[in-house]
């Protein structure tokens, strides 16, 4: 099956069909929201479960993965889910868990170096938010492999740049973060979907990086 008819595919099985698909999307960009909550209100909103912010966190990640596992013994889907996530680990809740582990993981570095809070968590979250719908949607368009590679490394690669600019993350990190993250999405795997190859590679690189920075 090619990239354009894998993405065809998912959207004619989704929960909801074509509406369930545009639900999923701009669900998928508003995985924005999560780190913005965890750096800015995050200790605020952690106190009144008198618990740290990084307890609180991986304590909704292992909300996150109890919840899924029940989904899947009983078989639910929610509007744009795929049917075969029905009784399989769904991408809602590998992009969940990915971004509560890298919250988790990259704290240690957070606001180090005068950069500002969250330099390192948010170039990868936001890559994930707008690099995957975009370049599912190039393909949807029709257009070829290397366009949507194309698209895929600027977007990311500019969510670096940015992320740089507001957050104190070095730029010369788009370099070699704006290819990787696009390349993190390209595999096809049945049972790993695409929410954690693009944000658990790229944090695998992260962290083989930070230590330098």
């Amino acid at each position: 099956m090619s990239d354009i008819e894998y993405e065809a595919d998912h959207v004619k099985h989704s929960v909801g069909g074509l509406g369930g698909h545009i639900f999923r999307r701009f669900f998928h960009v508003g995985m924005v929201i999560f780190p913005w909550l965890y750096f800015e209100h995050g200790e605020s909103i952690a106190d009144i479960f008198s618990q740290n912010r990084i307890q609180f966190a991986a304590m909704l990640g292992i909300l996150a993965f109890g919840l899924e596992l029940m989904r899947m013994k009983f078989g639910i889907l929610i509007v744009g889910q795929r049917e075969y996530e029905k009784h399989q680990f769904s991408a809602l809740a590998w992009g969940a868990i990915s971004i509560v582990l890298t919250l988790v993981v990259l704290s240690p570095w957070e606001g180090t170096a005068g950069q500002h809070a969250g330099w390192l968590v948010y170039p990868i979250v936001f890559s994930l938010a707008f690099g995957d719908p975009l370049m599912g949607e190039a393909r949807r368009k029709d257009l070829g492999n290397q366009a949507v590679y194309a698209i895929g490394t600027i977007v990311c690669g500019t969510v670096w740049l940015a992320c740089g600019y507001l957050f104190g993350t070095p730029y010369w990190m788009a370099l070699f973060m704006g290819p990787l993250t696009m390349a993190a999405e390209l595999p096809k795997l049945r049972w790993i979907d695409d929410n954690a190859t693009m944000i658990l590679i790229p944090l695998a690189a992260v962290l083989f990086t930070a230590p330098f920075l």
